[in-house]
């Protein structure tokens, strides 16, 4: 398992009574920035290291190996993600030496002092009007040769494919390749990537099927904000969010052919800021709500709903506006920072941050709060402008039981202070413990949307939740 998709798992085992025990689970993805230069007003090298640093910003994706920029990324421990364009593909494919020249001149005269992690073979291949895609597979096998070579071995290979390499995404678990890809170019990618355990990298834009299906996809989806969430009507999981909904086409698209195994990074995500009139969605506004989101949502959360276990690992994009970008206007405005380096808007890069108040708002129920069915064992106190969630008892024992295992194993929920001896174990009910598991769980992903359903066992109040001596938290 490389540095770039390397989460944390804290496990402690846990028994709050006598009828079961489990494991406490988190885990977290990364963030990092994809480092585009398609303009000549950008500060130079040196100063966008500084900026970086100075932002938290330990993950950078460059486009391709250039030597200023590497040189000015070493001994910084920024973890870098570099690109070998479109255009040599056939060139690498076609000749080896051609490959070990490449790696010689571009990677490892500049690693390890720049911690280049991951090498990206072209970008969104399958959609260049040059049809490089049967070079694709050939060119990735050489460059990985000489790597070995050069003993870089550590470094991985993979290669950025757009959402357009699907032939299904809707629902997502009907998801699949385009079937003239599958033989030619996925399934050896997939053989490439799970041999030499690597990750399939994914560029994904919410924004683009926005602007598209504006009449039918909710704007708030779109952003991650708070919802009413969509069924997938194949197999009946959840989803808040469209983007973690474009992921789990893909990740049902490569079960489909057998590779569900191989993990995920998403290389490019964002929202632009700015756009033409017809670009439906394009907003400053829109785009700190959407990237801030993510972030919190990526740092603070597990995985998609179809791979629960395995983190977000996101690079934003992109780092600037880049001036000299061909197309509608919103590809000049996709950039969090200004070339002058100020930012576009505020979005957090590190739980530091996000603890500071430097994130986006929470978004929070604009609904009237349920009262709390609980026997007479939960009470609550007023707090304005603060969410809680407890268990609807409505819902079943074992319902109930099943969200608090989840919400105490693998969901990462705090679950130690309904142990018994402990301050919230009494009243000893699966209502009450579920109560404070379901809030723990909803408390450390940020409140976000869709972290207090659990099938239906949960809902959001907005009076503080307590029972005896024990207060439920509002926040970690």
């Amino acid at each position: 398992m490389t540095s770039l998709s390397t989460f944390t798992f804290s496990f402690l085992l846990l028994s709050f009574s006598p009828s079961f025990s489990f494991f406490y689970a988190f885990a977290a993805g990364t963030i990092g920035v994809n480092y585009g230069r398609v303009a000549n007003n950008l500060p130079a090298p040196a100063e966008v290291v500084s900026l970086l640093k100075s932002h938290g910003i330990n993950r950078v994706k460059l486009y391709d190996t250039d030597s200023d920029v590497l040189t000015a990324l070493a001994g910084s421990s920024i973890n870098v993600v570099v690109a070998l364009p479109n255009e040599l593909l056939s060139s690498v494919a076609a000749d080896q030496s051609f490959a070990d020249s490449w790696v010689k001149g571009n990677i490892s005269q500049h690693f390890p002092q720049t911690k280049i992690e991951a090498i990206a073979v072209g970008n969104e291949v399958f959609v260049d009007p040059k049809n490089t895609t049967p070079f694709l597979v050939p060119a990735m096998k050489n460059v990985h040769n000489s790597l070995v070579k050069f003993n870089l071995s550590s470094i991985k290979i993979s290669s950025p494919i757009a959402l357009s390499a699907l032939q299904s995404s809707y629902p997502s678990s009907a998801g699949s390749f385009k079937t003239e890809l599958i033989g030619p170019v996925i399934k050896p990618m997939l053989d490439f990537l799970r041999q030499t355990g690597s990750y399939l990298m994914i560029n994904a834009y919410p924004f683009f099927a926005y602007a598209a299906n504006s009449d039918v996809i909710s704007l708030d989806y779109a952003l991650l904000k708070e919802n009413q969430g969509v069924v997938d009507s194949g197999n009946g999981l959840k989803y808040y969010s469209l983007l973690e909904a474009q992921l789990d086409a893909v990740h049902s698209a490569m079960s489909a052919i057998q590779y569900n195994d191989v993990k995920m990074v998403v290389t490019e995500t964002g929202w632009p800021s700015l756009g033409d009139e017809d670009e439906i969605g394009a907003g400053e506004a829109n785009a700190a709500s959407y990237n801030g989101n993510l972030v919190k949502r990526a740092l603070t959360g597990n995985g998609t709903p179809l791979r629960p276990q395995e983190p977000l690992n996101v690079y934003l994009f992109a780092l600037f506006n880049e001036n000299e970008k061909p197309g509608p206007t919103s590809e000049r405005n996709y950039g969090l920072f200004y070339p002058n380096e100020k930012r576009v808007y505020d979005v957090p890069f590190t739980l530091e941050q996000l603890g500071n108040g430097q994130s986006m708002p929470v978004n929070k129920s604009t609904s009237p709060a349920p009262s709390v069915q609980s026997g007479g064992d939960v009470s609550t106190t007023s707090s304005v402008g603060q969410t809680w969630c407890v268990a609807n008892g409505k819902a079943g024992a074992e319902k109930l039981q099943a969200g608090l295992d989840y919400a105490c194993g693998e969901g990462g929920a705090d679950c130690r202070p309904i142990q018994a001896g402990s301050t919230c174990y009494n009243p000893n009910t699966v209502e009450a413990h579920a109560s404070y598991a379901f809030n723990s769980y909803y408390q450390k992903k940020a409140r976000g949307a869709g972290t207090c359903d659990f099938g239906g066992a949960a809902y959001v109040v907005t009076q503080q939740p307590r029972f005896g001596n024990c207060k439920f938290p509002t926040g970690y």
